[in-house]
């Protein structure tokens, strides 16, 4: 047989030469050792870090730290970072104070501002500041993560699997717990472990883990100043934004947490200077094949970016419909998500669609061949694998449309809850049928009517989009004319919302209350028919996920066998140390300077004034405050490798003092999901003399400013006056 694959993009362009297979009509068929020199030339180098520099605390890059920056990277010195970080939910932190006061970015403080907003208040358009102590607002269902230890445990799994026998999948909980059990008795009993997948299965960590969930609000700059500039500015450079929020993390006896790992606060950086940034950045795709890198180019990513957009535009027209429901109702959060993940999927197909860049993927799998034979390792496993997981991506686009037709369907944020009612209702109705506990039914039940609505337009939107959703990809198919009966996906969702007890969640609980959703409801009817769709692309999916995840983790083996720790591992929310200089860069015909100034805000403010909300200022900034010197350093960027989770990380000196935040990355480092090219990409960060600065001369905030230039808690803004009065301050 023939594959589409290899007739898509030729083998000698992937693979060793000398070694190159090509499958022709079922025959496995050897190619002559030479591969043409004009062939050969094509290939660009592969740089020496195009993996990326995210490394783990378990393998740290002491060589890497000493022979580029000179830096004395002792255990110790990697020790004061790992305490001193922390992980927070969906980002980074880190303790600045021996009193448990942290920092991180204001927009990975948004939910937990709403969080802790009372009635009558709006903590994000007005900010806030926590006077004494005894103000600071615990945030609910909030944490903080400290890394106690980083250890590679694979060798042990490994050997635990082999002494299990049989099934190792079956064994793996079982040798897991047995490994916790033995790190768990060197520690104290708040203390958790997290085991974690590297190079793609490759290699497995322990992470012992202290939690803290006494989490409190210090203080929130106002969130147009947090995120000043809005979706335009996102993902740019030059920026202006003050991103910063302030934490503090209590003990379990309910006072300030005293901690003896925290970061000093520095005078900032300048152009040219190493720094070192530590944090958890989310899951990267940088170990994918070309195969699989295709496969997301031509369908995942595509249909991702097309559901951001089209949920984007409905959120926010509901907002700007009723923005006091917004509000309760957290629009205006959800509609940041998806922006953030709009641009961020914009930025990754262009990537995908960067021939250098496939092209530079092209050549690290050639160079892994050949790099598998010089160390003795037999690289025609190499080629098997990479060949079979390019039939595994064969059989993933067969599914694509699937995905993306039935993507996040029954979703109760960004989809249609009548349809998710739907849903539960025929579970609930499977339930009965069966003679299930009456415990079971009972929660079918609950289920099913605890959905709560969505403002009607927004729900109407929502349901007309699933149609859409439908129509776009999966064409001509009968599943498609039976959900929309002639009608355009708008008329259609309308009919169907007009005749459905299910609308609305007082009339779903008065049907299922009362005599139970009657069976030719029009959403249940839908819901019918989408279910045995549903399902069977999910288990089909499922099986070449599973198929696709063990050859990755074959494919990881042999990567870590031949490179070693030289290669980093994909990112995978778990802590990371990278580094980096700060550098500015060449961009549309001029040059990006490595910072920004205060200055900036107000030129952006009144060049835009008048044509966009994006760039206002809120009343305490207007006029300029007395003593606010507008030449302090507000943002700049550096080579270091970021990735999103890595929002709040903090930037250190060698001497380990914090000089900024990390919040975003530009337009160019988009690609970083890939392939790190630190050429133009950089991430941006804001200035620890911004922060500083705005909050004595703006925000008044002197409990703050002298705990971060003393290390000296006090209880009351009125006591840090006297303290910093006396000293000077």
């Amino acid at each position: 047989m023939t594959r589409t694959y290899l007739a898509r993009r030729p083998l000698a362009r992937r693979l060793l030469p000398g070694a190159l297979l090509v499958f022709a009509f079922g025959w496995i068929v050897a190619i002559p050792e030479t591969l043409p020199a004009q062939e050969a030339a094509a290939l660009p180098e592969v740089g020496e870090f195009d993996f990326g520099k995210m490394w783990t605390f378990e393998y740290p890059p002491v060589e890497h730290f000493g022979s580029t920056y000179g830096v004395d990277a002792t255990p110790e010195w990697f020790e004061r970072i790992r305490m001193a970080a922390l992980r927070i939910p969906g980002c980074s932190a880190s303790f600045v104070s021996p009193h448990g006061l942290v920092v991180t970015n204001h927009h990975c403080a948004r939910g937990a501002i709403a969080g802790v907003t009372r009635d009558g208040e709006s903590l994000l358009d007005d900010g806030f500041y926590a006077a004494s102590l005894d103000e600071e607002r615990r945030i609910p269902n909030y944490y903080a993560d400290q890394l106690l230890a980083a250890l590679d445990v694979t060798d042990e799994l490994e050997a635990g699997l082999e002494a299990a026998g049989g099934d190792p999948n079956a064994a793996r909980g079982d040798v897991l717990a047995a490994i916790q059990d033995r790190i768990l008795a060197d520690y104290d009993d708040d203390a958790r472990v997290q085991f974690v997948d590297l190079y793609n299965g490759g290699r497995t960590s322990a992470y012992v883990i202290r939690r803290y969930t006494d989490v409190r609000l210090v203080a929130a700059v106002e969130l147009q100043l947090g995120f000043f500039g809005g979706d335009p500015d996102n993902f740019t450079y030059p920026r202006y934004a003050l991103d910063y929020t302030f934490y503090r993390v209590y003990g379990d006896d309910g006072e300030p947490l005293e901690t003896d790992h925290w970061f000093r606060w520095g005078n900032g950086v300048e152009a040219g200077e190493p720094i070192f940034m530590v944090g958890n950045p989310g899951p990267t795709n940088r170990l994918l094949t070309v195969a699989q890198l295709e496969y997301q180019r031509d369908h995942l990513v595509p249909g991702r970016k097309a559901f951001f957009e089209t949920r984007l535009g409905a959120l926010r027209d509901a907002y700007a419909a009723d923005p006091e429901t917004g509000e309760q109702l957290g629009l205006r959060n959800r509609a940041f998500s998806l922006s953030n993940s709009l641009k961020a999927y914009t930025g990754r197909l262009s990537a995908l669609q960067d021939p250098d860049i496939l092209a530079r993927k092209q050549a690290a799998e050639v160079a892994l061949v050949a790099d598998a034979s010089a160390s003795g390792i037999e690289s025609a496993r190499v080629e098997e694998l990479l060949f079979a997981m390019a039939e595994v991506q064969e059989q993933q686009r067969e599914l694509g449309a699937a995905m993306n037709a039935f993507y996040r369907i029954g979703d109760p944020t960004y989809g249609s809850r009548a349809l998710l009612r739907g849903i539960r209702a025929l579970q609930l109705r499977g339930a009965e049928a069966a003679g299930s506990p009456a415990e079971e039914v009972s929660q079918y039940r609950e289920a099913l009517t605890d959905i709560g609505d969505h403002p009607a337009d927004l729900e109407e939107d929502l349901l007309a989009l699933r149609m859409r959703d439908l129509e776009r990809f999966l064409g001509d198919d009968a599943l498609v004319d039976a959900a929309l009966d002639g009608r355009s996906a708008e008329g259609a969702a309308t009919v169907l919302l007009q005749g459905s007890v299910l609308a609305g969640q007082a009339d779903a609980t008065a049907a299922v209350e009362g005599d139970g959703v009657p069976a030719a409801d029009p959403i249940v009817a839908l819901a019918e028919r989408l279910l045995p769709r549903v399902v069977a692309y999910q288990q089909a999916a499922a099986g070449l996920a599973s198929r696709e995840s063990a050859l990755a983790a074959e494919l990881g083996r042999l990567r870590f066998d031949v490179y070693g720790t030289r290669i980093a591992p994909d990112a995978t929310s778990s802590p990371r140390i990278t580094d980096g200089v700060v550098q500015g860069y060449g961009y549309n015909g001029t040059q990006a300077p490595t910072h920004t100034t205060l200055f900036g805000v107000y030129d952006r403010f009144y060049s835009h004034q008048g044509t966009s909300d994006e760039w206002l200022l809120p009343d305490r900034w207007l006029p300029v405050p007395e003593g606010l010197d507008l030449s302090t350093r507000l943002n700049f960027v550096s080579t270091t490798d970021s990735y999103g989770g890595n929002s709040g990380s903090p930037a250190l000196t060698r001497d380990l003092e914090i000089v900024g935040l990390n919040f975003d990355r530009n337009i160019e480092g988009l690609s970083r999901d890939f392939i790190y090219l630190p050429e133009q990409g950089r991430n941006v960060m804001v200035d620890v003399r911004a922060i500083r600065h705005t909050l004595d001369v703006v925000y008044d905030a002197d409990r703050i400013v002298l705990e971060i230039d003393t290390g000296e808690m006090v209880a009351t803004e009125a006591e840090a006056d006297r303290v910093r009065g006396a000293g000077g301050g």
